[in-house]
């Protein structure tokens, strides 16, 4: 437990976020950028405190008031958004642009040829793969 209404746990490699019994969030274990807004987001909403996110995740108290102060003033932007020290680039790769580099991977295509046609960096469409939303051809050779 998070909170007396906040609970979490970890299954398969997802963190599952319970509020009052109902979930609420899912993210990758290895997902901070996700950790760190929904545990924002919960402070801000009150369902939370600083001190019960730094004793349930062993996280340091800067982190968890830098993160909060980021939430309240840029929202999911600031944890999803454009990253502006890359050129402008989102690193989130969804809907049909996913579709489209699944089919080249598919077909065998190398990762830097994707990443130069579709206008993505080669380490997005790597952690795409990493965690589980893009599967890389196995090609025997």
């Amino acid at each position: 437990m998070i909170s007396p209404c906040v609970g979490v746990y970890e299954n398969e490699g997802l963190v599952y976020y319970i509020v009052n019994g109902l979930p609420v969030y899912t993210h990758g274990k290895d997902d901070l950028s996700a950790f760190r807004f929904i545990t924002s987001n919960f402070i801000t909403r009150g369902l939370c405190r600083k001190s019960e996110v730094q004793r349930c995740f062993g996280v340091s108290e800067d982190s968890v008031h830098r993160y909060w102060k980021k939430f309240k003033e840029q929202g999911e932007e600031g944890f999803f958004g454009v990253d502006k020290r890359l050129g402008g680039k989102a690193h989130k790769i969804l809907g049909e642009k996913r579709l489209r580099i699944q089919s080249k991977l598919d077909k065998g295509q190398s990762v830097l040829s994707i990443a130069k046609e579709e206008g993505v960096r080669e380490s997005a469409i790597r952690y795409q793969i990493s965690q589980g939303y893009l599967k890389k051809s196995q090609t025997l050779t």
